[in-house]
């Protein structure tokens, strides 16, 4: 046999052990990417439900404010009355330090949505 002939016949026998080993490794690496930005995922959804009431006002509030105008015009103190707003939803507004919050958390379920994407756009390759 020729010597070139040879020389492919080990680097195609090295090659695909090298790649082989590479394949293994890194499908288990990406098992386990998938694994945590699976649960990552999960608790990061969970602490925004959570925190999704910080953004929007309170319904009690609302009633109280309207239970007391109709107090106020049962009572025949219209002024009284329309001096508060009808609404508290109307005055309100969500926390700067709720918006950052929220915003670093829907920020950090994207990053982990894109690693899992990542990972199984890696296995599928």
């Amino acid at each position: 046999k020729d010597h070139r002939s040879r020389f492919w016949g080990v680097y195609r026998r090295v090659a695909e052990e090298h790649d082989s080993e590479f394949l293994e490794r890194y499908t288990s690496d990406m098992d386990i990417v998938l694994v945590f930005s699976g649960l990552f995922s999960a608790v990061s959804t969970s602490f925004i439900v959570a925190m999704e009431s910080n953004l929007t006002p309170n319904p009690s509030d609302t009633t109280n404010v309207l239970l007391t105008q109709l107090i106020y015009i049962g009572l025949g103190n219209l002024a009284a009355a329309g001096s508060a707003p009808a609404t508290p939803a109307s005055t309100w507004s969500a926390s700067a330090t709720a918006l950052r919050i929220q915003a670093i958390a829907y920020a950090s379920l994207s990053m982990s949505l894109l690693a899992a994407f990542g990972a199984v756009l890696g296995k599928q390759w």
